[in-house]
């Protein structure tokens, strides 16, 4: 831990109080939260960004879709509106966020929206004539107006949240005691050779009494422009330009880079200018250019089209996938007929 970190311990303290406090008053009700007469499904963390939030929400919308009229609610991080937002044909990444956006791209059959205030985004969404029987909060455990009725907390393999501590001396949104209010928590990017014993370890450190799971990222067997898709394997062995705007890039990166390769690392939802665009135009002249889906999102039209690629990811579960989703589909199933 840095120096600077252990002298702002301190602020930490005051922090930790501050949320100690807010989650007191609304565990006792003095704070009200608003519940909603459907399943909602909350996915969030305790940490600050980079523990796969994306792809568990895709996972859910890969398990739900065909089965309930489904939308996903997000804030719409650095989008350039305000207020509720549900996108539709015209609909741009700058409306929605990148996250959002990669949502409505991939799921043509749900519905996405945007709302920092939650309460007022959910109430929207019910007012639509097909309006959707289960909602998926993205990025929402913190976010305690709204009374989920299924929290699943995300934490990564290689930072347990339980080995961390509260902001600024850690990367802690609030202190670890808040996972009593999950329902399950996901270990999310984990060794594809995770071991059995590993498993055992990692749950006795969360000392919980929940279900916990474990997931894997998988990327793509192809990579994908507007134009074309071509094998993942032979673009790794292409001389190109890896580009990532993401919290935790160092994964995705270490799975393309060859010796010869840039790489361009840009801050979380970073938007880029015309300027860097500029440059990353420049440096690549012909090169293939590659980057993540999030931040394709971001960068689809503005570079060319036959040298700009993604490469999807997806969230696996390691073992006991079928006990997960008998979980996520039995709640869903039981407050559907509940409604």
């Amino acid at each position: 831990m840095n120096f600077l970190r252990k002298l702002l311990f301190p602020v930490a303290f005051i922090y930790w109080i501050v949320t100690w406090l807010r989650n007191y008053f609304y565990d006792k009700q003095i704070f009200k939260s608003k519940s909603f007469d459907l399943p909602i499904i909350a996915v969030g963390n305790l940490s600050v960004g980079g523990t796969g939030k994306t792809p568990q929400i895709e996972y859910l919308i890969r398990l739900l879709q065909d089965q309930y009229k489904l939308a996903t609610l997000s804030r719409g991080y650095k989008r350039e509106t305000n207020n509720f937002v549900l996108a539709n044909a015209s609909t741009t990444v700058k409306q929605l966020g990148d996250e959002p956006f990669q949502f409505f791209t991939k799921f043509p059959k749900i519905k996405v929206a945007v709302d920092a205030n939650r309460i007022n985004g959910i109430t929207e969404l019910l007012k639509l004539e097909d309006k959707p029987n289960v909602i998926l909060l993205d990025d929402a455990f913190q976010h305690r107006k709204v009374k989920a009725g299924f929290y699943i907390l995300l934490t990564t393999y290689s930072e347990l949240f339980c080995e961390d501590y509260i902001l600024p001396f850690g990367n802690l949104r609030e202190p670890s005691f808040a996972k009593k209010r999950a329902n399950m928590i996901i270990v999310t990017k984990c060794p594809v050779a995770i071991s059995d014993l590993a498993i055992c370890d990692i749950k006795r450190k969360l000392d919980t009494n929940i279900p916990v799971f474990f997931s894997k990222i998988e990327y793509d067997e192809l990579v994908y422009s507007e134009m074309e898709s071509i094998k993942t394997s032979y673009l790794i062995q292409a001389e190109k330009i890896i580009i990532t705007g993401i919290a935790k890039p160092f994964p995705f990166i270490s799975y393309l880079k060859k010796e010869n390769d840039l790489v361009l690392e840009f801050p979380d939802h970073h938007n880029f200018t015309d300027k860097e665009i500029n440059k990353i135009k420049k440096l690549a002249n012909n090169k293939v250019i590659i980057t993540t889906e999030k931040d394709y999102m971001r960068l689809k039209g503005s570079l060319p089209k036959a040298q700009l690629f993604y490469l999807p990811i997806k969230s696996t579960i390691v073992k006991d996938a079928n006990l997960l989703n008998k979980i996520i589909l039995d709640y869903v199933g039981r407050s559907t007929r509940d409604c």
